[in-house]
């Protein structure tokens, strides 16, 4: 891939994993429940790595319709009579945003998600999205394992109770590099964490 392909390069980028979402699955809506309040949440999030351009890649299961595409999903998620309209509506792509597909709950098996990180020369790792205890640690704990500096923002995230979210952090926090911080904490830099995460700019 050529540098004038990809059209900028940041030490930080954000996941938003499984947030294009139908919903419409054994637990979907107790699920749905607890991911309703975080949607603004997301989109502030989202909002402020935009200002920073700091780059947002949506990173989605394909729901096991190998046929699909980024475009057809969000089309399905967003249809009048969807059970999840209205989070996805609130969290949707944008032009500027990546979207990759998944086929399993880690981000980053079997799907491009390393390589694309790679030519953006990202080392550091924001995530948010579903469900905390299953694709955002399954996520969070392969990009450890890869070197990533991994921040998970925790009411950023949900799951399908608060003490299944909340375990899922714990669990989290125990894997030793990972951080788990609240939005207001958040700070995003296009540098990597360290000695740049200083001059970060809080999400508040």
């Amino acid at each position: 891939m050529s540098s004038d392909i990809v059209l900028h390069t940041s030490g930080m980028a954000v996941l938003l994993i499984d947030v294009i979402n139908h919903f419409e699955f054994p637990d979907g809506q107790r699920l749905y429940r607890q991911a309703s309040p975080i949607g603004p949440r997301i989109a502030r999030l989202k909002a402020r790595a935009h200002e920073l351009r700091v780059p947002v890649l949506y990173v989605n299961d394909n729901f096991g319709q190998w046929r699909s595409d980024a475009k057809s999903l969000l089309r399905y998620c967003v249809r009048p009579d969807a059970a999840g309209r209205r989070f996805v509506e609130t969290v949707r792509p944008g032009e500027e945003d990546y979207f990759v597909l998944k086929p399993m709950h880690s981000a980053f098996y079997q799907s491009p998600l390393e390589v694309l990180l790679r030519e953006l020369r990202t080392t550091a790792l924001v995530i948010a999205g579903l469900a905390t205890h299953s694709c955002v640690a399954s996520t969070a704990n392969d990009a450890d394992m890869r070197n990533f500096k991994v921040i998970v923002v925790s009411d950023c995230c949900a799951a399908r109770s608060v003490q299944e979210h909340r375990r899922a952090l714990q669990h989290i926090r125990a894997m030793g590099h990972a951080r788990v911080v609240p939005l207001r904490q958040l700070r995003l830099s296009r540098q990597t964490m360290g000695s740049s995460a200083k001059r970060g700019a809080r999400v508040d």
